[in-house]
């Protein structure tokens, strides 16, 4: 069973609130039903960034991952011309 998906918002909010130092990070983490692992996965990785940075990051990838998209349907159709060309030759 799959647990909570968090939004990257969610995490750095968690993130900011444990660097408060108010609570301790394993009740912070109780409290989010959120493992210690993730917590520090999630501080490896979002520890530095603002909320803004988050947004952009994810926009980038979103963008980046439908260039990939793009390249790889324009080289399925040059190597399917190439096949065309070649059997008419």
């Amino acid at each position: 069973m799959k647990g909570k998906r968090y939004t990257t918002e969610d995490k750095i909010r968690i993130l900011r609130e444990a660097a408060r130092g108010e609570k301790g990070i394993q009740e912070i983490c109780r409290q989010e039903n959120v493992p210690e692992v993730t917590f520090h996965r999630w501080k490896k990785q979002f520890g530095h960034m603002a909320i803004n940075e988050a947004r952009r990051l994810k926009e980038l990838e979103r963008e980046n991952n439908e260039l990939k998209k793009m390249l790889a349907e324009s080289l399925l159709k040059n190597r399917v011309l190439a096949a065309v060309c070649e059997k008419k030759l």
